[in-house]
């Protein structure tokens, strides 16, 4: 079976691991340090903060911002859960904007309406499958309503808007580590920022509350804080992933266009890259007015799939509680269907994934 995903662990993580061991410094250590300093580079931003998952990147992230109880946070309903279930443990509400037909993002229109109707206090933008959302135009509608723009960026590691990479562009962004996304560190997350007090919120906060500054006591507490820390031997994983994320960038993008060139004229509706995002493929995936029909007879041509995701967020039991009006984000859960695109395929899997797709005609 040719697997959806498939985490790419080599000798240089391998070795890493063994070094992190070998010194016996194995939680919040050196590596830590260095993977942020190295993610800040990679993303352009000032700061960084390293977090045990991308859920509580996201959870500190709004904590640094001061977004809580009383605030509203308009969001993606076509999201993981995650996104959502972070603005609530913040304190905040989540409220949900309507997603593009084509690229699966928040629709500008969308956001700007429901941040007037429920006078938002911040903007969760959810660069879905590894596509960058509309980040011009969002970012306009931002600074037009003087609210807080958070990307969500868990699954676009390395995708650029205007030649501008995620992760740059809001008051603060948050990317998971989980072990199908495009780097890893089994488990582990990250907030990016360039505004100094956000980092230094963050940083605190992940740390039970004690102060960032050199010259505190690590007994000192400043404020509410969790241990989200991330481990040294996640952050040696991470450096020696991030060296390699280019090569398993490119090798996704190869794979995934391949498979559009083939599936030009199947039955399936590809994946779209606008002009001026580049988009890195954490996902291939198609639509179909069929997907558990060819959802089995990819299975039965050995080729598994993935449904990310079927139950829009606020059709969820855990927000029965939240009305929304977002006909394409629930349109599109019926539909979606992940191919495999990750870089452990070689030329006869993606040749057995587009003959498979295009055998069901």
């Amino acid at each position: 079976m040719i697997p959806v995903a498939d985490p790419q662990i080599g000798d240089a993580e391998r070795e890493r691991v063994v070094d992190v061991l070998d010194s016996g410094y194995l939680a919040d250590g050196p590596e830590v340090r260095a993977f942020e300093s190295a993610f800040t580079d990679y993303c352009g931003t000032d700061h960084a903060v390293a977090t045990n998952n991308g859920t509580t990147a996201l959870h500190a992230a709004f904590e640094a911002l001061e977004i809580g109880e009383g605030d509203t946070v308009v969001t993606s309903p076509f999201s993981f859960v995650a996104s959502a279930n972070a603005v609530r443990l913040a304190g905040a509400d989540p409220v949900f904007a309507d997603v593009d037909e084509e690229t699966f993002t928040l629709d500008p229109e969308s956001v700007e309406a429901a941040v007037r109707e429920h006078d938002a206090d911040a903007v969760l933008v959810v660069h879905l499958y590894g596509l960058p959302a509309e980040m011009d135009r969002l970012a306009e509608v931002a600074d037009a309503h003087d609210v807080a723009l958070v990307e969500d960026a868990a699954q676009a590691h390395g995708a650029e808007y205007d030649g501008r990479r995620v992760g740059s562009f809001g008051d603060a962004a948050c990317f998971s580590f989980y072990p199908t996304k495009n780097v890893t560190t089994g488990e582990g997350g990250m907030v990016t920022t360039d505004r100094p007090e956000v980092a230094d919120r963050a940083a605190s906060f992940v740390n039970h509350g004690r102060p960032t500054g050199d010259d505190h006591s690590s007994y000192d507490h400043v404020r509410l804080g969790h241990n989200f820390r991330m481990t040294s031997v996640a952050a040696a994983i991470g450096l020696a992933q991030l060296e390699r994320l280019p090569e398993f960038n490119e090798a996704r993008r190869a794979n995934a266009a391949y498979l559009t060139d083939r599936l030009e004229r199947s039955s399936v509706t590809t994946p779209v890259e606008p002009d001026g995002r580049r988009h890195v493929y954490h996902q291939y995936t198609v639509r179909t007015d069929d997907r558990a029909a060819l959802r089995d007879h990819l299975e039965d041509e050995g080729v598994a799939t993935g449904v990310y995701y079927p139950t829009p967020i606020h059709e969820q039991p855990a927000y029965s509680h939240v009305d929304a009006e977002v006909p394409v984000a629930e349109r599109l859960a019926d539909e979606v269907l992940s191919l495999p695109v990750h870089p452990g395929l070689d030329g006869d899997d993606v040749r057995t994934i587009a003959g498979a797709v295009k055998d069901y005609e």
